[in-house]
């Protein structure tokens, strides 16, 4: 899967300053309208379409912007900077769904799916995780059993985003025992209304308001030969692991953004709350905190924009995007835990930005592959880069 830059440097400075006038004009505002009501409201979604955001990192040929993944992450700095939910209507179209298709789909199934993906007229949803299979998809259960031209897929997916309001479900499911060709994993184009495919209630989560999941249920769901990513059995886990490598790095942008949002708010909070008529930001330990949150935020930018470059010269699509994400979720975590002590007793009430940024920078340790998945995936490839220098 290549990544080709479709976008000059000019037309995409235009790009990232209308998307950064979007998000802290338009959408910051209405922060506790979508933490209120648990959705990002129509306009702002009809905003986004037209912006083009449903399909910035779709090829322009199948009708998006075509940003390339250095591109893609400077967007995911801004997205972060707000309500994670914004970014989560249209992050898997353009992520860990979108880049499947655009990486294993045939021409036949780019020209049927990715143009209406770009538009945002469908919302494609990324059908991984379940129960026993999480950040590693070799324990995946479902299964898909071929009937004549046909599969007939069984199984359940859990904490699925997107998919109460999904069109098409980008399903893996295993189609026989892992053996010497391969996982055995494959991936289907499942459309929501197809018979069998049933979506479970919205999960009440600690944060994230307005970014919705839910269990995915498929029971004896009938797909044609067409429905197969790729046309071949073989594709799933390689476009599984490919697909969230790169959107890892995606999501290590995301928490730049949302860590700077939560030291701009610690900083403004600092210079003008006041102690004993003193303003806080005076006493060297508020200081001290201040700057830890800095160096993480200067490094988490470095290492992200540094990951990018290196996924899009083929480089390194191994360890950096898991390092990536391994530095940058933790260290917002941290930023954000600063910032509610920086803001006392008010850090910890409803309404505050940063006490939305603490809950919503949780999950991002948890999805497209925990931080312990990205240490494995980081040691191991380094110690196998070191035996592979020995023989």
């Amino acid at each position: 899967m290549s990544d080709t830059a479709e976008v000059s440097d000019d037309d995409f400075r235009e790009i990232l300053a209308q998307t950064r006038h979007f998000v802290r004009t338009a959408v910051v505002p209405r922060e506790p309208e979508i933490v209120a009501g648990d959705q990002v409201p129509d306009d702002l979604r009809d905003q986004a379409k037209k912006m083009g955001l449903f399909g910035y990192a779709i090829p322009q040929e199948w009708g998006g912007l075509g940003l390339d993944i250095t591109q893609d992450v400077e967007l995911a700095l801004e997205f972060g900077y707000t309500c994670l939910a914004l970014r989560s209507m249209f992050g898997t179209n353009n992520g860990i769904a979108g880049q499947v298709l655009v990486g294993f789909g045939t021409d036949e199934q780019k020209a049927r799916w990715l143009e209406p993906i770009a538009t945002g007229e469908v919302v494609a949803s990324f059908a991984l995780t379940e129960p026993g299979a999480g950040s590693n998809p070799s324990g995946l259960k479902t299964k898909a059993v071929r009937d004549g031209h046909d599969w007939v897929i069984n199984g359940g997916k859990q904490y699925i985003t997107n998919a109460p309001v999904a069109d098409l479900f980008v399903v893996f499911a295993r189609t026989r025992p892992a053996d010497e060709k391969g996982a055995g994993i494959a991936v289907f184009l499942v459309p929501a209304d197809a018979p069998g495919v049933e979506v479970g209630a919205k999960d009440a989560k600690m944060g994230q308001e307005g970014a919705w999941t839910s269990d995915v249920t498929f029971t004896d769901v009938r797909v044609g030969s067409e429905a197969l990513i790729g046309g071949s059995e073989d594709h799933g886990y390689r476009a599984a692991m490919t697909s969230l490598a790169r959107g890892r790095i995606h999501i290590a942008a995301l928490a730049v953004g949302a860590a700077q949002r939560a030291l701009d708010e610690s900083v403004t909070y600092a210079a003008t709350a006041t102690q004993g008529g003193t303003p806080i930001g005076e006493f060297q330990l508020v200081q001290a905190m201040l700057a830890d949150q800095q160096a993480g935020v200067m490094a988490g930018r470095a290492l992200v924009r540094d990951a990018a470059r290196k996924w899009l010269t083929e480089e390194d699509r191994r360890v950096a995007p898991s390092a990536a994400k391994l530095f940058c979720t933790e260290m917002a975590g941290r930023v954000a835990d600063l910032a509610v002590q920086v803001h006392g007793g008010a850090g910890y009430m409803r309404g505050v930005p940063v006490e939305r940024i603490y809950r919503e920078v949780r999950l991002l340790r948890l999805y497209e592959g925990t931080s312990e998945i990205q240490r494995l995936i980081v040691g191991s490839n380094l110690v196998k880069a070191a035996r592979k220098k020995l023989r």
